[in-house]
């Protein structure tokens, strides 16, 4: 009697054990969880937004507005269609990992909107290395200040 309480208490264990392991493998499969990306720095304070019944405003100084096109180097964040606001930073400080920069890049004739991955200062002075969030390498080159042109801070789609 008693080795038949032992095998029940340990097919039990086993059975709850088997049980908690398999829950917590799939209840987030990791073929649905994506490597965290560094977000952008949060730029509109919730004061600078005022949602009406009729009509959102959204305080910006010196915004300017963009429009993307469709090269899937920044799918499913920008993608064709998407309405970007836009400011233009006032210094090298201004561009923070993780934000989304337009810059002229030497090596394609249109701006270029990407993921900035580092900064740092080497002996030519501060720079930016980017990627699209959909490419698997960085962006040739690093990014001078002065080649950003703008920092996204809003996505209308």
């Amino acid at each position: 009697m008693k080795q038949a309480i032992f095998l029940w208490i340990i097919f039990l264990t086993l059975g709850w054990f088997a049980n908690d392991v398999f829950s917590y493998n799939h209840s987030m499969p990791s073929v649905f969880v994506s490597k965290e990306l560094i977000s952008p720095g949060d730029r509109i304070q919730d004061n600078q937004v005022i949602v009406y019944d009729d009509k959102v405003v959204i305080y910006v100084d010196d915004a300017n507005w963009a429009k993307y096109t469709n090269t899937n180097s920044m799918d499913g964040f920008l993608d064709e269609g998407a309405t970007g606001i836009e400011i233009r930073p006032k210094n090298e400080l201004d561009v923070q990992i993780g934000d989304i920069i337009t810059y002229d890049a030497d090596w394609s004739d249109a701006l270029i909107a990407h993921r900035v991955i580092d900064v740092g200062y080497d002996q030519d002075g501060w720079y930016a290395i980017a990627k699209g969030d959909n490419v698997a390498y960085a962006d040739p080159g690093k990014i001078r200040f002065e080649q950003v042109e703008f920092i996204l801070v809003g996505v209308l789609y």
